[in-house]
């Protein structure tokens, strides 16, 4: 077992503390007596655990920060990838939705949601994991999609934070494999039933991890960004047709 390099330091500096009052001890005694030495030998051995005391609070505050900053570069990152193509594929996946009305029941996001009800559609849509069935046209253009922001995928995997989040890691696999599935095919039109019902199959894992990572955004503009989140539902992927003009 590896021990954490907080747990050595704190050791070390015990065992230096432990040290110093034990020659303390060796050399002058523990009668009590205050003198120059014994005030010399006090601060000595406290040095080793004030050290601790600092460098623990002081790293634990960093990496709070740390991470927080990275949480919000990676959300925006999450934000730029719906607004630049993730909403347009989630909405093309949503088109060729066995049951579109079953997820889009679900993912009715309102401003008004709480915790609880984002935490109840989460749920919802792990158990129900919409399905689709696309034909040739429809893997075409799934095709074209990501065919045309296959850059900006790679440029997003390139930012560390953006990867940090195991959903979103996943999300980025199962879009790159998709790609790379869709673009190793000449003539899609052509392709044998059976390859189709492959292709399918790569395409709803994508589409059960995006509907989720959307709705995840969601829940986070809704605690964070108002403003973003209003614009974001009107042009919600799961509605009919998007409505950017406030009405």
């Amino acid at each position: 077992m590896k021990f954490r390099w907080e747990i050595k330091l704190s050791i070390v500096l015990i065992l230096l503390t432990a040290a110093v009052y034990a020659v303390k001890i060796a050399v002058i005694g523990d009668d009590g007596s205050s003198n120059t030495l014994t005030y010399i030998f006090n601060a000595l051995g406290f040095l080793p655990l004030n050290v601790l005391f600092v460098t623990l609070i002081i790293n634990g505050l960093l990496s709070v920060r740390e991470k927080r900053e990275r949480s919000e570069k990676m959300k925006m990152v999450l934000g730029a990838f719906f607004s630049e193509f993730g909403s347009t594929l989630l909405r093309t996946f949503v088109a060729c939705d066995t049951n579109p009305n079953k997820i889009r029941g679900v993912m009715n996001v309102s401003k008004s949601w709480k915790r609880a009800d984002f935490a109840k559609a989460a749920k919802e849509i792990d158990e129900i994991c919409p399905v689709m069935n696309p034909d040739a046209s429809d893997l075409i253009k799934i095709r074209d999609i990501l065919s045309k922001n296959h850059d900006f995928l790679l440029r997003a995997v390139e930012n560390p934070a953006f990867l940090e989040e195991n959903r979103i890691t996943k999300l980025m696999q199962e879009l790159f494999h998709l790609d790379e599935e869709l673009r190793s095919r000449g003539d899609i039109d052509a392709l044998p039933v059976s390859d189709i019902s492959h292709l399918a199959g790569d395409v709803n894992r994508v589409y059960c991890t995006l509907s989720a990572v959307w709705l995840s955004h969601m829940e986070y503009l809704s605690e964070n960004y108002q403003y973003l989140l209003s614009l974001a539902l009107r042009r919600s992927p799961f509605m009919e047709e998007d409505d950017v003009v406030v009405r």
